[in-house]
């Protein structure tokens, strides 16, 4: 290491000493000022219900070490208020906890509230009994909108966690990505950005407020970039009072099941936010920094229950290489010379047919400079201040004092790793296992009937993915070869004949619903009971209008040969909400003795039936995940909490599955006589389930993956 980097990280280390507790906060065209002092900040998302209260205090200590200024969140309606008036505030939501133990850490937070917050989280982050509130159209002027939002900051001003009260939050965020969908509001689209800001604003926190993609923001809320590379598409600040801000920064991208992961390298990452840097930005926030886990029934529609696994702090927790280091060592060369950056006068010039410098000169000799290198094909040799400077394709190399190239981009010295799966315990006795199948209901069985097919989550309220639609058919002449016609504006569903299972289907996230055609075989002269079971795979996250949104059956025909065809979208049809099991909460163990279980007799091709067993936790500290690879589709249970839903069947193009490793918190886990309850909705085998343990290897170590 030589003594430029060694002064470079002295440096760095110096610049990020003053943390959270300082109290005024303001702006200029330049940068955030806090407590009279400009500052380049570096931010990574970290959401608090996507880990455990166990894993905060980890979790932010290594986004410090990673050169982290501030952690960005969203705040979550939907678990904050399940119901009107009703607020939750505990465990993995418990969001105080978690910014005091930023705080703690010495950094800063930026809180942003929403309401609606997206982040591939059900619904948005609306609760759903916003849906009958009468007349509401969602993400206009409304009370329960301004109602949520005083009610998060006044719960700040309480603990007195803004920066003006000494606390750690530095700036807040109303509304998200608004201008996507604003166009469909026409003229009310402007009024309601008005009016969000001027209530936020009006709240008194004593912070700046972002809007994020919302180029007319009003002042003095700060319009803010989000995307992969805002170096290049950000069209600045909407008034030159403004810094530039870029409040997402995608480090990799969300993954939804039946779709590979995305992977961002850590030179294309570090290549864009040193190119926003030498533009003038200084705030980057890397969403995500740690994406986390999708628990219980939070994604939203399709999402996969990992979240941003690619991220530098991967779904566990552990560093991924070459990416977190890297960021690493981009801070710290930029904090080298951030007085100068801040303080200094800006130029950029050619110094080649396809590369150009930025150069900041402050009295006294102070200079520092980014020299881009835009062609990706080859090496450059460029002529700056007297010196040759070798610069690498596609890269822009940091030189702190104009005379020292102390980081290039697309060199990257940190090596990489990658995870490790170590087997810890098969769950492939048959003796360990027992089994309940769910009933198949009929139109008799049913308590709810209607002459039309009712739309899915205005039934269901979201308290369960699955709706039962149920009627009876006995056709007046001869059927021939029957199919069964389902149009589903759903995700799934599974489709019974008389009590047996015919057939399942499912749509995608590039699609807006999906068509079935089922052989079936009919009772003639009979009554036939069809049950089909609808399913959603969360709530849409996205989008004008979203309380118009219909999701559920759309129409059911029997087509028999030739052109007989019986529409039964309006007939007599009955429903049940959710599963026997579900409503027992079998998956808890004070429930378990509410249904029979038995011995299972075929532990494969078995459709809607829960399986539980017991197990001893895996010995260590590492990391642990279920590997629900024998398995299809369903959703898993440990000691009562859930771990988020699984659909192994669904593959990727490539015919991989999307996800097989599930995470289990050590913290749900008892050392001994854990409780797993697994819900399988097409007919895995459970005698193939096993517990692993997580850690990282050097790349070329066996056993990673």
């Amino acid at each position: 290491m030589g003594w430029w980097w060694i002064y470079v990280l002295v440096v760095a280390v110096l610049v990020s000493t003053t943390r959270a507790g300082e109290g005024n906060v303001s702006y200029d065209g330049r940068s955030l000022i806090i407590n009279g002092q400009r500052k380049v900040l570096f931010s990574g998302s970290i959401h608090y219900p996507r880990s455990t209260p166990q894993m905060w205090p980890y979790l932010i200590a290594k986004a410090k070490e990673g050169g982290i200024d501030v952690i960005q969140t969203y705040v979550f309606w939907n678990v904050h208020e399940p119901q009107p008036g009703q607020y939750d505030f505990s465990g993995s939501y418990d969001l105080v906890k978690f910014i005091k133990e930023i705080q703690a850490q010495g950094l800063y937070v930026c809180l942003r509230i929403g309401p609606f917050i997206e982040s591939e989280w059900n619904y948005g982050g609306f609760p759903v009994w916003l849906h009958d509130v009468p007349g509401i159209v969602y993400r206009t002027d409304n009370e329960p909108f301004k109602n949520f939002t005083r009610k998060i900051v006044n719960l700040m001003k309480s603990e007195g966690l803004y920066a003006s009260q000494g606390g750690p939050i530095i700036l807040s965020q109303i509304e998200n990505e608004y201008q996507n969908v604003q166009a469909a509001f026409h003229e009310k689209g402007a009024a309601y950005v008005k009016w969000a800001a001027q209530m936020a604003v009006g709240l008194g926190t004593g912070v700046p407020w972002v809007m994020c993609k919302q180029t007319d923001a009003p002042d003095p809320v700060i319009n803010t970039c989000n995307g992969m590379r805002c170096g290049k598409t950000f069209g600045g600040p909407n008034s030159p009072n403004k810094p530039s801000l870029w409040t997402e920064d995608w480090t990799s991208w969300y993954q939804v099941y039946g779709r590979e992961p995305y992977i961002r390298s850590a030179e294309d990452i570090a290549f864009h936010v040193a190119l926003f840097i030498a533009k003038n930005g200084s705030y980057i926030n890397y969403y995500m920094y740690h994406g986390g886990t999708n628990f219980g029934r939070t994604s939203s529609a399709y999402m996969i229950t990992s979240y941003y696994d690619q991220a530098p702090l991967d779904e566990y927790g552990l560093v991924r290489q070459p990416k977190w280091g890297h960021l690493k060592e981009l801070h710290a060369a930029v904090k080298a010379c951030s007085a100068t950056l801040l303080q200094g006068a800006q130029s950029n010039f050619s110094i080649g047919r396809s590369q150009q410098a930025y150069v900041f000169e402050q009295g006294k000799g102070a200079c520092a400079a980014f020299l881009i290198n835009y062609n990706s094909r080859r090496n450059v040799t460029i002529q700056f201040r007297n010196k040759s400077f070798e610069l690498l394709p596609k890269s822009i190399s940091i030189l702190p004092d104009c005379q020292n190239i102390v980081f290039s981009t697309a060199k990257v010295s940190t090596k990489p790793n990658k995870r490790t799966v170590t087997l810890s315990k098969m769950l492939d006795g048959k003796g360990r296992w027992k089994e309940f199948k769910e009933g198949i209901p009929n139109l008799s069985h049913s308590s709810l009937h209607s002459y039309s097919l009712l739309e899915q989550m205005t039934t269901t309220k979201d308290t369960s993915d699955y709706l039962w639609y149920t009627f009876r058919f006995q056709p007046n002449s001869s059927c021939s070869k029957p199919v069964l016609h389902i149009e589903s504006l759903g995700h799934v569903a599974h489709s019974y004949i008389n009590n047996k299972f015919a057939e399942t289907g499912h749509g995608s996230h590039e699609t807006k619903g999906f068509n079935m055609d089922v052989p079936i075989r009919l009772n003639e002269g009979m009554n036939n009971d069809v049950s089909i079971l609808s399913a959603l795979v969360g709530l849409q996250d996205s989008g004008a209008y979203l309380e118009r949104k219909y999701t559920g059956l759309k129409k059911v025909e029997i087509q028999c040969l030739g052109s007989k065809t019986y529409d039964v979208t309006n007939y007599k049809w009955g429903y049940q909400i959710g599963l026997e099991g579900e409503k027992l909460q079998i998956y808890k163990q004070e429930n378990l003795g509410k249904v029979e279980w038995r011995e299972i007799q075929n532990s494969t091709n078995n459709t809607l039936t829960w399986y539980k067993t017991t197990f001893d936790a895996p010995n260590g500290d590492d990391p642990v995940a279920l590997n629900m690879s024998s398995m299809q589709k369903g959703q898993v249970w440990v000691n009562g909490q859930s771990i988020g839903r699984y659909w192994v069947s669904f593959h990727t193009p490539a015919g991989n599955p999307s996800q097989i490793l599930y995470h289990v918190p050590r913290s749900f886990l008892k050392p001994s006589g854990n409780l797993l309850v697994v819900l399988e909705e097409l007919g895995g085998d459970p005698l193939q389930i096993s517990f692993n343990t997580i850690s990282v290897a050097d790349i070329d170590s066996p056993n990673s993956l």
